[in-house]
């Protein structure tokens, strides 16, 4: 029988839009980017592909990511509001519930520390939270 991850019971998070998860936190400074982005993103804004990539991305380790060299998301406005939340990447859309984040000492450390909502708001149940972070994987290839 295996054994029961440490947060079994689930986990709480509610966002606080805060905004702190679209701001450069060290390794947590890249937001990667599928095809599906490459579509959606640049029509939304109103860009070919193209330009989008040239205006707002660069390329890490053969993925295009946003280029992330300002103190935060070059979509986020002043009111700590994404400007392509409609289209905004998977990675974005299912934070804090990556499975690198899962595991205790991240969560209670560094993903604690960026974001306020942790520990707070409804309960998300183990299940769900791990349905999340294995969505995810698929959706980026790991």
């Amino acid at each position: 029988m295996s054994q029961k991850p440490w947060y079994h019971k689930g986990l709480r998070f509610q966002c606080t839009q805060c905004g702190n998860c679209c701001r450069n936190h060290g390794e947590y400074a890249y937001v990667y980017l599928t095809e599906q982005d490459l579509r959606a993103i640049p029509r939304h804004l109103g860009l070919s592909r193209a330009e989008f990539i040239e205006r707002h991305c660069t390329t890490d380790e053969g993925w295009v990511v946003l280029r992330m060299d300002q103190p935060a998301c070059a979509f986020l406005d002043d009111e700590n509001r994404c400007r392509i939340y409609p289209v905004r990447p998977k990675q974005c859309a299912t934070w804090p519930f990556w499975s690198e984040n899962l595991e205790r000492s991240v969560w209670t450390g560094p993903v604690r520390d960026c974001c306020p909502g942790i520990d707070k708001g409804p309960l998300v149940e183990a299940a769900e939270v791990e349905r999340i972070a294995r969505e995810t994987d698929e959706y980026y290839g790991s």
